[in-house]
C-alpha cells in the first residue's frame, strides 16, 4: 500500500513538473466547441435589465427583479473581465486545469475536491431561500448569455453555468481567505505554493473607520470602506451599483463571481470589512488501523475513511489528460495524507458555506440596524471585522465563527482524532462576539487590529472575557495612527476624515521604528553611513519625495521577502541589500520614494507613495530596478449618512475595466494618486447627467 501511494505521489509530482515545464512554450490549442446558444429565457431576462455606465465606465445595473439585476451584474462584469470570471468559476469546480497548464491549477483542483465543494453545494443549495436562488440563477444566466454572444472568449467545456456553480464559489473561496491551504502546506512540510493554490496575504490588511454625526461636521455620519486587496486577480475589487424594483440598491464592490455586493452602502446604511485572524481550523491526527489501512479509531471504534477519486484535468493543448488522486473524509471533515500519516481537518462554516452568500444578500437589503444585525446572526460569513454606519449609529463587531471547543482545547496544536468531544459542532453566537456600538468617543475603527482597542476610552470589549480567548491582542501602525488621529474629541470635518484616511506616517512605537529604524540606528555611529543619516533625519512619513522613506520601505520589503521564502529575517542584511539595490539601479542611495515605487498598468507608470502598514498603504515587489505596487489601497469609498439620505464618493487604483483596450483600464489612477474621490452617482438623474452608455445586456432587445 505504501509503495502504491508513493508511486501515485511521484506521478502527481511528475505531472506537475511537466505542466510547469510546458508553461515555457504555450501548447498548440485545438478548436473547442461553441458555447450553448442564447435561450429565449435569457433574451427575456435581458430585456428586463438596463446597464448604464457613467463617465468612468462604472456599471449601474437596473433590473425589474433581484434576479434580473444579478443577470445584468454578471453580464456587465463579464464585459469588463470575462477571463477572470471564467477562471474563478473553473477553480471552484476543480477544473482550473482546463484553462491553465500549471502546478497552481493542479493544486487548486485537488484542493476543491479535497474540501468537496460539489458535495457542499449538493447538500446546502436546496436549503437556500427561493429569492436567493433566483439571484444565483440570474447571475449564472447573465454569464451564459455573455458566453453565447462572445464564443471566441468562452470555453464551452465549463458551460452552461448554473446557480449552484455560483454558490460553489463561496465554498471554494472562503477557506482560502482564512488560509486553510497554509494548514495543508504546514502538514506537508512544504513551502508556500508547492502544495496548494495560495491565498492572498491577509496580513497586509484593510482599513475601516466610522464617525458619528455628533463628532462630525455637517451633521452626517461618515464611513470609510477601504480594503487592501491585491490589485489584480480573483480577489481584486470590482465597483458597481446594483438596483432592482424589489428594494435592492447597493453601491460598493465585490469579487469576481460574487452575485451580491460584499461591502458598501444602500439607501440607509453601509459597512466595511477588514481581515481578522480567528483560529478557525482544527487539525486531528488519526490513529489508523494496522490491520486495515483505511480505518481510523474514533470513539472506541474503527471507522472506515470515505474514499473518492479526485479527477484533475490538464489541458495539454492538443489533448486533455486527467490525473486521479485519492481523496478521503472522516467524521471530522476532509483528510489529508502526508508522509504516511493521516490528518483530518475541521474548519469554520464547513457545514454552512453557502449561508455566506445569503448573509451578504440580506445585509445588502437591510434597511435598519436591527435588520442588519438579523442578517449578521445568520453567521454564514466565517470571519472579517465589520464596521457599520447609518445616520444615527456606528458599530464595530469582531465577526467570526468562533468554534465552541472543549474546555482546555488548544486549537493551535494537532489534536487526537479519536476523541468525539474534541470535534466542535457549534459556534459562539453573534450577540456574544466582541463589539463596540455608539461609544462615547463617537468613532470606531479596525485596521486588522485587536477588537479590544476599537475606539478610544469607554465602550471597548472586555478583553478578559473567556469567550474571547485566542483573539488578536496587537495594534499595528494603522491602528496606532487611527487612535491618534480620531481620538481627542475634536470635531472631525470631511477634510479631516480624508486626510486621516490618506495618512502616510509611521508611529514611533510601530514596527517600522521599533523593528527596523531603531535597531539600525542603534547599531552605528553618526556619519558612518549616509543612509543611516537619512533615517536619523526622517520624519517617519512615506512621502513621494522622501529618500529616507525609500530606504525604509525597501528594507521592509526585503525583510518580507526573507520571511515569505522561509529564511531567518535579518534587518542589517536587509538594509545592506536595499542599499545595494539602489546603488545598482540608480547609482545612489538617495532616491525619492516615488521614483523607486511605481503604480503600473499598461502604459501608465506613475510615482506611488505610501508604504507597508500606513493608512495610505502600498505593498510592492521588486521588478527590474523598481518596486511595483501589488496590493494596498485599492477600492476606497467614503459614504456620508445624514437627514437627507446618503451620498458617497469613491476611487479605485486603476479603473472600471480589466480590458487593456478599454478607456477605463487605468483612467482613475491619477485621481487615486492625487487622493481625489469621484462621485458615486446613484439616481437615474445623476447617472444620466454623466452617462457614457445605456443598453440592455448585449444590446438584446
Amino acid at each position: 500500500m505504501k509503495r502504491a501511494r508513493a508511486w501515485k505521489s511521484r506521478a502527481l509530482l511528475a505531472a506537475a513538473a511537466l505542466a510547469a515545464a510546458l508553461l515555457v512554450v504555450p501548447p498548440a490549442r485545438r478548436a473547442l466547441r461553441a458555447p450553448p446558444p442564447l435561450t429565449a429565457g435569457q433574451r427575456a431576462q435581458a430585456a428586463r435589465v438596463r446597464i448604464l455606465r457613467d463617465s468612468y465606465g462604472v456599471p449601474h445595473i437596473f433590473g425589474q427583479s433581484d434576479g434580473d439585476a444579478a443577470f445584468g451584474l454578471a453580464y456587465a462584469h463579464a464585459e469588463d473581465d470575462w477571463p477572470t470570471l471564467q477562471a474563478v468559476l473553473a477553480a471552484s469546480r476543480g477544473q482550473l486545469g482546463l484553462l491553465q497548464l500549471s502546478k497552481t491549477a493542479l493544486s487548486n483542483d485537488y484542493y476543491a475536491q479535497l474540501i468537496d465543494v460539489a458535495g457542499q453545494v449538493e447538500a446546502q443549495y436546496p436549503k437556500l431561500p427561493e429569492d436567493l436562488q433566483k439571484v444565483l440563477e440570474g447571475y449564472a444566466a447573465g454569464l451564459n448569455a455573455y458566453a453565447a454572444l462572445h464564443p471566441g472568449e468562452a470555453d464551452a467545456r465549463l458551460l452552461p453555468l448554473t446557480g449552484r456553480d455560483i454558490a460553489g464559489g463561496f465554498a471554494h473561496k472562503l477557506p482560502l481567505m482564512f488560509d486553510l491551504p497554509g494548514t495543508l502546506r504546514a502538514l506537508a512540510g512544504q513551502r508556500a505554493g508547492d502544495l496548494i493554490a495560495p491565498a492572498h496575504d491577509a496580513a497586509e490588511g484593510s482599513n475601516a473607520h466610522a464617525v458619528l454625526a455628533r463628532r462630525a461636521t455637517a451633521g452626517v455620519t461618515r464611513l470609510n470602506v477601504n480594503s487592501h486587496q491585491p490589485r489584480d486577480g480573483p480577489v481584486a475589487w470590482y465597483e458597481v451599483q446594483v438596483h432592482s424594483e424589489e428594494g435592492w440598491n447597493m453601491t460598493g464592490s465585490l469579487f469576481p463571481g460574487a452575485p451580491v455586493v460584499l461591502h458598501g452602502h444602500n439607501d440607509t446604511l453601509g459597512w466595511a470589512h477588514t481581515v481578522n485572524k480567528p483560529q478557525l481550523v482544527d487539525v486531528y491526527a488519526l490513529e489508523m488501523n494496522p490491520q486495515s489501512p483505511h480505518q481510523y479509531r474514533f470513539g472506541g471504534r474503527w471507522l472506515p475513511l470515505t474514499e473518492t477519486r479526485a479527477a484533475l484535468p490538464l489541458d495539454l493543448g492538443l489533448l486533455t489528460v486527467t490525473l486521479h488522486k485519492a481523496v478521503y473524509r472522516s467524521v471530522h471533515g476532509p483528510v489529508y495524507e502526508s508522509g504516511g500519516h493521516f490528518y483530518a481537518l475541521r474548519y469554520a462554516a464547513i457545514d454552512r458555506a453557502l449561508t455566506s452568500v445569503l448573509q451578504w444578500y440580506r445585509m445588502d437589503k437591510a434597511r435598519s440596524l436591527p435588520e442588519w444585525k438579523e442578517a449578521m446572526r445568520l453567521q454564514g460569513v466565517p470571519m472579517f471585522n465589520t464596521v457599520y454606519a447609518d445616520k444615527d449609529n456606528i458599530l464595530y463587531v469582531y465577526n467570526a465563527l468562533l468554534p465552541l471547543r472543549a474546555a482546555g482545547e488548544d486549537p493551535a496544536r494537532v489534536l487526537p482524532g479519536d476523541d468525539p468531544a474534541l470535534v466542535f459542532s457549534g459556534y459562539l453566537p453573534f450577540d456574544r462576539l466582541p463589539r463596540v456600538e455608539n461609544p462615547p468617543s463617537g468613532f470606531v475603527f479596525n485596521t486588522n487590529t485587536t477588537p479590544f482597542r476599537a475606539t478610544e476610552g469607554p465602550g471597548n470589549p472586555d478583553s478578559a472575557n473567556p469567550d474571547f480567548a485566542g483573539i488578536e491582542r496587537t495594534l499595528n501602525n494603522r491602528g496606532l495612527r487611527s487612535l491618534r488621529l480620531f481620538g481627542g474629541g475634536a470635531p472631525i470635518s470631511r477634510e479631516d476624515f480624508l486626510r486621516f484616511k490618506f495618512d502616510r506616517a509611521y508611529a514611533r512605537d510601530s514596527r517600522m521604528f521599533t523593528g527596523i529604524v531603531g535597531p539600525l540606528l542603534a547599531s552605528a555611529a553618526p556619519g558612518a553611513d549616509r543612509g543611516l543619516d537619512l533615517l536619523r533625519q526622517w520624519d517617519g512619513v512615506a512621502a513621494d519625495d522622501s529618500a529616507a522613506a525609500a530606504l525604509a520601505v525597501l528594507t521592509w520589503t526585503v525583510l518580507d521577502e526573507q520571511e515569505k521564502a522561509g529564511k531567518p529575517t535579518d534587518t542589517a542584511a536587509a538594509w545592506r541589500e536595499a542599499g545595494a539595490f539602489l546603488q545598482k539601479h540608480f547609482g545612489t542611495i538617495e532616491v525619492p520614494l516615488g521614483q523607486l515605487q511605481r503604480l503600473r498598468r499598461g502604459k501608465v507608470d506613475l510615482p506611488l507613495g505610501g508604504g507597508p502598514d500606513v493608512l495610505n498603504a502600498a505593498y510592492a515587489k521588486r521588478e527590474g530596478g523598481h518596486l511595483v505596487g501589488t496590493q494596498g489601497d485599492s477600492y476606497i469609498l467614503l459614504a456620508e449618512f445624514g437627514p437627507g439620505g446618503v451620498r458617497s464618493n469613491s476611487v479605485i487604483q486603476y479603473g472600471a475595466s480589466n480590458r487593456p483596450d478599454s478607456p477605463h483600464y487605468a483612467d482613475q489612477s491619477e485621481l487615486f494618486l492625487r487622493h481625489e474621490l469621484k462621485p458615486a452617482w446613484r439616481t437615474l438623474l445623476e447617472i444620466r447627467a454623466h452617462l457614457e452608455s445605456e443598453d440592455t445586456p448585449g444590446s438584446l432587445r
